[in-house]
């Protein structure tokens, strides 16, 4: 009995211990688990917020790539009623032109008249200011309608050349008739040497005021286009 109590007790401590060992490695792996899903819940959760930041910086980026797209489409906007008001005002002057009034040429009294349409190349100047009027007022609606919708202006290349290709053209077309009536009016107010042709601009200074304003408007309508075409050059280059 004696040698059977000790053998009892080493059994029941190396069972105590064995229970010891497995309560202590289940704690372990307890634990690492817990740990683990710490671990995984921390990039998880460090994913998200990376994703969220990522999100969050994509929209500050298109808000303004938006921005800045609406700065070019209000410039775009601007230049067409720039030109569609140079245009008008141009053609109401050129067509306001007309003049009565007496000159003296060697001593005799001449009456003289002008009008702009006694002049082909002031009519050439009125036609040249209805087409671009016509062309401006389509591209302005045009252009307002869309930037009120949200839809852009321009929304492809082959769009973008239209308008490049259609803004040279009216372009032209203005500083042609800027030139030709130019010629008319200088010639009014120089007259011809040693002919007895004379200034009439002495005499019909209003006419000569009215053709010269409008020739300005002209040649400004013609800066607005030239710009207009300049800008789609610059928008080609980013689509």
């Amino acid at each position: 009995m004696a040698r059977a109590a000790p053998m009892l007790v080493s059994k029941l401590q190396r069972s105590s211990h064995g229970g010891v060992g497995e309560a202590t490695a289940e704690a372990g792996k307890k634990r690492g688990t817990r740990e683990s899903d710490i671990t995984i819940w921390e990039d998880k959760s460090q994913k998200g917020d990376r994703m969220r930041r990522n999100g969050e910086e994509e929209e500050v980026a298109e808000k303004r790539r938006q921005r800045r797209r609406r700065r070019r489409e209000g410039v775009q906007v601007a230049l067409r009623a720039g030109c569609l008001a140079a245009s008008i005002t141009a053609m109401a002057v050129m067509l306001t032109a007309s003049e009565e009034g007496v000159a003296d040429v060697y001593g005799f009294k001449l009456t003289l008249s002008s009008n702009w349409s006694f002049s082909p190349s002031y009519k050439y100047v009125v036609g040249a200011c209805t087409a671009t009027i016509l062309y401006s007022l389509l591209q302005l609606c045009l252009g307002v309608y869309r930037l009120l919708t949200g839809s852009p202006i321009t929304p492809s290349r082959f769009q973008a050349w239209l308008c490049f290709i259609s803004d040279q053209v009216f372009g032209y077309v203005m500083i042609s008739a800027g030139s030709a009536g130019s010629g008319v009016t200088n010639l009014n107010k120089t007259g011809i040497r040693h002919t007895p042709l004379p200034d009439f601009c002495k005499t019909l200074s209003s006419f000569c005021n009215h053709v010269a304003l409008s020739l300005l408007l002209v040649f400004l309508s013609f800066i607005f286009l030239a710009s207009s075409s300049l800008f789609h050059v610059l928008l080609l280059s980013t689509l």
